[in-house]
């Protein structure tokens, strides 16, 4: 499915709705991809206030990982890959990514994902982001 917004409020929208929709399937990975500035952050703080959190959410591009605690004792995991360079597998092993992935409660959210798809497990749901003209965003779920 492709959606247009038109704002971050659009967006984060966006990722409220897509929460519902997509947390039915445990455990859940959610890989997106897109350039510097194209979303993907602005739809990780909607998808989180889809699963009621309420603490504020920032891009983890710094630290790599945030952790959030939503409704029904289920984890969110924020993962941003940006700053990763090489040597991604043993840095996710060194992580404990997959152990997160494997958790049935938790839902772990990456960015930059395409920098490990050949170690993403069976499933992970992809997000594309792409920058449009006049502070669009073209939001492609497959």
């Amino acid at each position: 499915m492709e959606f247009i917004t038109k704002s971050a409020r659009e967006t984060q929208k966006l990722g409220r709705k897509v929460a519902a929709d997509l947390v039915k399937k445990t455990p859940t990975v959610i890989a997106l991809t897109g350039n510097l500035g194209s979303g993907k952050t602005t739809f990780v703080q909607g998808f989180a206030r889809g699963l009621g959190i309420k603490k504020k959410i920032i891009s983890p591009t710094f630290i790599l990982m945030r952790t959030y605690k939503a409704k029904k004792r289920k984890m969110l995991y924020h993962l941003d890959l940006y700053r990763l360079e090489s040597n991604f597998k043993e840095e996710i092993e060194n992580l404990g990514v997959k152990d997160i992935w494997k958790e049935k409660k938790n839902i772990l959210v990456i960015e930059w994902a395409e920098k490990i798809k050949d170690i993403l497990p069976e499933g992970t749901s992809w997000i594309k982001f792409e920058y449009l003209p006049d502070d669009q965003r073209k939001i492609i779920i497959e």
